[in-house]
């Protein structure tokens, strides 16, 4: 089973793309706090890239901004490319099923 769920401060405002097809999409990430203090009596936060496909997107672009704490539900996806020096990078992202916006007002 593949399910994921967080809860996090967006790090950046949202800016959606649009494919060739007419598919919008959008790369957030959010920092997901740790439920413990680091030697120095700090939380630390895990930065989650997070996918987001057309109407999610595109909502999340207009109700969200930098600071905002969303909710989201997913599942786990790796992928891997190369770069322009051709080295092979894997990453793991969340593709997102549903996003909650938890603390966010709409841009004016």
């Amino acid at each position: 089973m593949n399910n994921v769920t967080l809860v996090g401060r967006l790090t950046k405002d949202p800016e959606v793309k649009e494919n060739t097809d007419g598919t919008k999409r959008t790369i957030i990430t959010i920092a997901v706090s740790r439920d413990y203090r680091n030697a120095d009596g700090i939380y630390d936060a895990d930065f989650i890239k997070c996918v987001l496909w057309n109407g999610i997107a595109s909502a999340t672009k207009d109700y969200c901004h930098k600071g905002d704490v969303l909710g989201v539900k997913g599942k786990l996806q790796s992928r891997t490319y190369e770069t322009e020096d051709n080295q092979k990078k894997q990453v793991i992202e969340v593709i997102a099923d549903k996003v909650s916006f938890i603390s966010s007002t709409p841009k004016s």
